[in-house]
């Protein structure tokens, strides 16, 4: 059913040729939109919500403009007031890598945000957690369900002795064995593992569980000068006490020491108890919100991505970047498009070619695998309104605010100490491949939005949902942080948006549970594997 609300068109920019339809339900033909668009306009067709209507008579191969930039051209003329969808529009080749704008846009230096603090935890390498787990590596697939279940045992009987820990955080994946470990490539999945395993949430406090035969053996996963390595027993409970907060204990299932299964978990559960102690005696302390490190997503997107929650995200970006903090944004294919806007708005040519060059990379990944850019959008993000990965990625690159890129990570990378300020981490666009790439960059709180809807969340970091429609929020109103639809509703601005989620964030880093938290939404570390499988 169409909404009772008036007629209500957005358009981007004023030279846009098309609008999309914001009422709940869309708008039936017939429906006159209102002044401020295109007044008197008639709607030929029936439009759904989030979707664009043509303001003016398009003629056959016309640029439609959305955000003032070409996201199609027509296939056929396509008249005024009727519903232009992607069946109609060829995409707009995608831009070279030469010859770009190259750290071109001078910015002026924004007004430092003071006094801004949140409560964190310190750690001793100097970065702030925002929350005190207990992380639990894992070489290889193969030792995932002795994990988890060693995993229920240490939250069930020893979580209750350490009421200052937040949780156990069995870090499982696909990797470690059956994979070309030396071939080009294998190098991003290991380092993302080993950076995860230093995220600041975990406060430096690792252990580590092999299987014994894996190809990726324990030193290669964490080498000597990341954590010292010893061998864990029952019986040398006192001397790991001693080892200090940046021991790493090791438990290898084929052991000879081990006899059974449950000799297995109990070996697990035992090697927990004193880093449980240590966590405990750990308290939040007020710290600036310079030490925020935040990533920033967007999933199941639609049209409104673009005009609420990713302006809203970007505005807030811009806030943590001048309160000295630091923003990652990700998602190669869904910047792609956009390239000369990240170009252009390098701190440096340096940057600029940083850019290029893990662009290219993936560029060259895609070709590969003889994937071309029609595999992203997905058919949610078509029906959301989104006709191709043009207009997609005009309304994601929006998340990054409008500070100077300060820097550029290579997936898997970790944050260095001077890295500071908005920072392009180059990752897949997949949902949990982004998120546990930005997990291993250092992010100690995540901010996802949505249009479509999805039940997203990492166990390590807590995740702030943004739905983009208000009619989202009132359905999904126990997974949605935020309703950032309010700004199409008329009812906020971007920027009260925007302050409004910089406020949450501190909130949410001093320790206030998201949605996602309270229901326990996580799914395992999905990790991005360019290497070949054997």
């Amino acid at each position: 059913m169409s909404s009772t609300r008036a007629p209500l068109a957005i358009r981007m920019h004023a030279a846009d040729n098309v609008a999309i339809i914001a009422n709940d339900g869309g708008l039936p033909a017939g429906t006159v939109l209102p002044a401020g668009v295109a007044e008197g306009l008639v709607l030929r067709d029936k439009v759904p919500q989030g979707h664009k209507v043509a303001l003016t008579d398009l003629a056959q191969g016309q640029a439609v403009l959305r955000y003032n930039v070409p996201v199609g051209y027509t296939r056929a003329a396509i008249a005024a007031g009727s519903w232009v969808h992607e069946r109609l529009l060829d995409i707009p080749p995608a831009r070279e890598l030469l010859g770009l704008p190259m750290a071109t846009v001078q910015l002026a230096p924004q007004a430092p945000l003071e006094g801004y603090t949140f409560e964190g935890y310190v750690n001793a390498d100097g970065l702030v957690g925002t929350r005190n787990l207990l992380a639990i590596t894992t070489t290889v697939q193969c030792v995932a369900g002795v994990v988890k279940i060693a995993v229920e045992r240490i939250e069930r009987e020893l979580l209750p002795l350490f009421p200052n820990v937040d949780g156990v955080v069995g870090l499982e994946h696909s990797y470690g064995c059956g994979v070309a470990i030396d071939a080009p490539g294998a190098e991003i999945p290991i380092r993302t593992l080993r950076h995860i395993s230093l995220n600041p949430n975990f406060g430096g406090e690792v252990m580590v569980v092999s299987l014994g035969c894996e190809k990726l053996q324990p030193d290669r996963l964490l080498p000597p000068g990341s954590f010292p390595i010893q061998p864990v027993s029952v019986t040398a409970s006192e001397a790991r006490q001693s080892m200090g907060a940046q021991a790493l204990d090791l438990v290898c299932l084929q052991d000879d020491a081990h006899v059974g299964f449950m000799s297995m978990i109990e070996h697990i559960v035992q090697s927990a108890r004193p880093h449980l102690a240590r966590l405990n005696a750990r308290r939040r302390q007020t710290v600036p919100a310079s030490a925020l490190v935040v990533g920033v997503q967007c999933g199941g997107s639609d049209a409104f991505s673009g005009v609420t929650a990713n302006p809203a995200v970007g505005y807030m970006a811009d806030l943590i970047v001048r309160a000295g903090g630091t923003v990652m944004f990700s998602e190669n294919t869904e910047v792609r498009d956009a390239v000369e806007q990240l170009t252009s708005r390098a701190a440096t040519p340096q940057v600029a070619e940083d850019i290029v060059r893990e662009l290219g990379w993936y560029d060259q990944y895609l070709d590969r695998g003889k994937v071309d850019r029609t595999a992203n959008t997905t058919p949610g993000n078509k029906a959301g309104g989104l006709s191709n990965i043009a207009e997609k990625a005009m309304g994601s690159i929006i998340k990054s605010g409008s500070s100077a890129i300060s820097s550029v990570l290579a997936p898997g990378d970790k944050l260095q100490a001077d890295q500071k300020g908005l920072v392009f981490a180059a990752t897949p666009a997949s949902d949990f491949i982004c998120g546990t790439l930005q997990l291993a960059a250092g992010m100690n709180v995540h901010v996802f939005t949505t249009g479509r809807g999805t039940p997203y969340g990492l166990q390590a970091c807590p995740v702030v949902k943004v739905a983009t429609r208000t009619d989202l929020a009132r359905r999904w109103h126990d997974l949605m942080d935020m309703n950032a639809g309010r700004i199409a509703d008329g009812e906020i601005t971007i920027e009260e948006a925007g302050w409004e989620l910089f406020r949450m964030m501190l909130d949410v880093a001093s320790g206030r549970k998201t949605w996602a938290e309270q229901w326990k939404l996580h799914n395992a570390l999905v990790l991005f594997n360019p290497a070949p499988i054997t």
